[in-house]
């Protein structure tokens, strides 16, 4: 059962079809090949049964007056007239082989110096004498088929024909099937791939199609879609399987480009909103400003809302100025490439860090030398500066935060480690999208807040640098990594 099990089995459908065929196939050349060789086997020991019985007793009778010499001289020669070669003769008295004959090839004269052992003897005594041909075993002559009769003297009369003619012709007639039927079944394989393929060729070109669709970009953005598989006969399962498949790609091409059209006005007016929000934005926020610092006596409840208007105006800006860069990086457009030496952007961005955090321990581990990347400096500034205030604003005071930069394989690996309670399992999936926000990981002494959009502006920034960032996060140990290209 386990070395069935472990037999090879066709995975495609053209491969089961093709099996399918030739198993068919051998089948019915092995029911057919023994159908002949029973039938050849019967009509051949029929043809011999004839033949003993219109041989007789007359040879094994004329060895009862034969002498078991080599010359017969004196004595009554035996009866050999109309025997065939291998004719095998005996006499049997009260069980006991008295007399014992064969005609051998090229002599007509019957060698009466059989060997035979006692269990051929014993063989032959328990043959039936009722006249019917039987098949026996003889150790010195192999398989024969004999006649045992009743003689006249209450002897028993034994003649019998080698079986060998037609178990070579028999086995003859094996190998001559097992040839042609092996070829006929080579041939049907290779013919029966090639139909079976030609067949199936309408349901390939389908396959072929959906495997380009399935390597298409679905998740956004505007997506064109490969040409549609030619429909074959309608009539036919594979027909309709394309036709089918066709009329799900329509459905899907038009499903996306209403999409696309969704996104496309849902940016313009994110960067329109968020382009005109920012001049009322910083007209509040100087207004609140200003407000702040009139000479004359403020009372403190007037005092504290004009500090707040500010603290939200400022925090509001920043907002906007955030979806204003998500809407434009989503509208793909080109940020600069110039060479940019993120080493001092790292020592820069966690020196601000540092100021900002100074409850935090900041580590660096820089290499011996320089690593440069090509693009726009500011936005990566931005990276390195969102992912250090993730760290700073998400952990407690005391945190260690490791920032490490390495080269290697033209591939800039830029890591982010701290050993605080870690990214929430709940959030982990989608902590890359916009406004999302784990606010019972937050300090208690964080004010104000993010808007959850730090992290999502990482990964665009990353993205348009034709880089990835990825997360591994667990209680006591979170990593942001990010891969850039190196100049």
């Amino acid at each position: 059962m386990r070395s069935a099990r472990r037999l090879p089995r066709p995975r495609t459908l053209r491969a089961r079809l093709t099996v399918g065929l030739v198993v068919l196939l051998a089948v019915s050349c092995a029911a057919v090949g023994l159908a002949a060789v029973v039938e050849l086997n019967g009509f051949l020991t029929q043809r011999l049964d004839e033949q003993l019985v219109q041989v007789g007793t007359r040879f094994p009778e004329s060895m009862e007056h034969a002498a078991p010499r080599t010359d017969h001289d004196g004595d009554e020669p035996l009866d050999t007239r109309r025997q065939a070669t291998g004719t095998f003769g005996a006499r049997l008295l009260d069980g006991r082989v008295t007399h014992k004959g064969l005609i051998r090839s090229g002599d007509p004269s019957a060698d009466l110096n059989v060997d035979l052992t006692a269990g051929d003897q014993r063989r032959l005594a328990r043959l039936p004498a009722d006249g019917r041909p039987h098949t026996i075993e003889l150790s010195a002559l192999h398989d024969y088929r004999v006649i045992a009769s009743p003689g006249r003297d209450g002897d028993v009369l034994i003649v019998g024909l080698p079986l060998e003619p037609v178990e070579a012709t028999v086995h003859r007639l094996e190998r001559v099937a097992g040839v042609v039927f092996g070829l006929a079944l080579v041939v049907t394989g290779v013919a029966g791939a090639l139909w079976v393929r030609w067949s199936l060729r309408p349901l390939s070109r389908v396959a072929a199609t959906a495997t380009r669709v399935s390597e298409l970009p679905l998740a956004s953005g505007e997506v064109a879609l490969p040409p549609r598989a030619p429909v074959s006969d309608p009539r036919s399962e594979v027909g309709q399987v394309a036709a089918a498949f066709d009329r799900m790609l329509g459905h899907v091409e038009g499903a996306l480009t209403k999409r696309h059209a969704s996104e496309e006005r849902l940016r313009r007016f994110a960067a329109d909103a968020s382009h005109e929000l920012r001049t009322p934005v910083a007209s509040v926020r100087g207004h609140a400003e200003l407000a702040l610092l009139h000479p004359g006596p403020v009372p403190p409840e007037v005092h504290r809302a004009l500090e707040r208007i500010a603290a939200e105006s400022s925090r509001m800006g920043e907002m906007v100025d955030d979806l204003l860069l998500l809407a434009r990086l989503d509208a793909g457009r080109p940020l600069e490439r110039r060479p940019v030496d993120l080493t001092r952007l790292v020592l820069d961005a966690v020196t601000d860090a540092r100021a900002a955090g100074p409850g935090h321990r900041w580590t660096l581990d820089l290499p011996e030398e320089p690593v440069a990347v090509t693009g726009d400096a500011h936005r990566l500034h931005q990276v390195l500066a969102n992912l250090l205030a993730n760290a700073r604003l998400h952990t407690p005071d005391g945190t260690e935060v490791t920032v490490t930069l390495a080269a290697g394989d033209g591939t800039a690996r830029l890591s982010v480690h701290d050993d605080g309670p870690g990214v929430p399992e709940d959030v982990r999936p989608g902590v890359f999208e916009r406004f999302t926000r784990a606010e019972h990981r937050r300090r208690a002494d964080a004010s104000g807040g993010g808007a959850g959009l730090g992290l999502s502006i990482v990964a665009a920034v990353v993205e348009a640098h034709d880089g990835s960032v990825e997360l591994e996060s667990k209680p006591g140990s979170t990593t942001f990594t990010v891969l850039l290209s190196t100049a």
